[in-house]
């Protein structure tokens, strides 16, 4: 039994791959969190930090204006919805590369997250979909404001389809008020003049790593 049990994951695990490529997320496989906390923390350091643009910032500006252009210095990385002991190592990571860490006070970060870095609960192996319980609003926040989204999911959550999640759905209603994010690549949009835009309503790049056996 263990055989055929070994062979349906590893099924799932690359279905999950295949299709979340091909929705345009970059997946990685790794085999520790330490080394997805290191993931984000490289990742922070060579992309460069969103700040926010206000038109005409060369002119002469309002001191209301010339406020919200200092609003956004720092790189920063979100990281709600962690154990203690894994924030703490990311925020020790950050601290060492001058980068600001978070883990509250998101609805304040109007100018932008650099990168935020999540647990899902769940992949989906038919669509290459992420799916987060966000009970909070800071967790939800962070896959939405963010630049960059870098994603944890564990091999052995992987389930064939949505239908699978069905028991675990309805206790995560049942907890409510609720929130629970299906996420299938970065974020994009044709509304506009029915052109593909990436990055409008959330993050450019999503990165998914996968932990388990690889």
């Amino acid at each position: 039994m263990a055989p055929i049990e070994t062979e349906l994951a590893v099924s799932l695990r690359e279905r999950f791959m295949e299709k979340a490529r091909a929705a345009a997320a970059v997946v990685t496989e790794i085999s520790s969190l330490d080394e997805a906390l290191a993931y984000t923390v490289d990742m922070c350091g060579t992309r460069g930090a969103c700040r926010l643009k206000v038109s005409g910032c060369e002119e002469h500006l309002s001191e209301p204006a010339e406020q919200l252009c200092e609003t956004k210095h720092d790189k920063i990385i979100a990281a709600p919805g962690l154990d203690e002991h894994t924030y703490g190592l990311l925020a020790a990571r950050c601290n060492e590369n001058g980068f600001a860490c978070l883990s509250s006070g998101l609805r304040g970060q109007l100018a932008g997250i650099d990168i935020g870095f999540t647990i899902a609960d769940a992949g989906i192996a038919e669509t290459g979909t992420l799916v987060l319980n966000c009970p909070g609003e800071e967790l939800r926040l962070a896959t939405m404001i963010c630049e960059y989204h870098v994603c944890v999911v564990k091999v052995q959550t992987i389930v064939a389809d949505s239908f699978a999640l069905t028991d675990r759905l309805r206790a995560w209603f049942k907890s409510g008020p609720d929130y629970t994010a299906f996420i299938t690549g970065p974020s994009r949009t044709a509304d506009i003049e029915r052109v593909l835009t990436i990055g409008v309503h959330g993050p450019l790049e999503l990165h998914i790593l996968l932990l388990g056996d690889v």
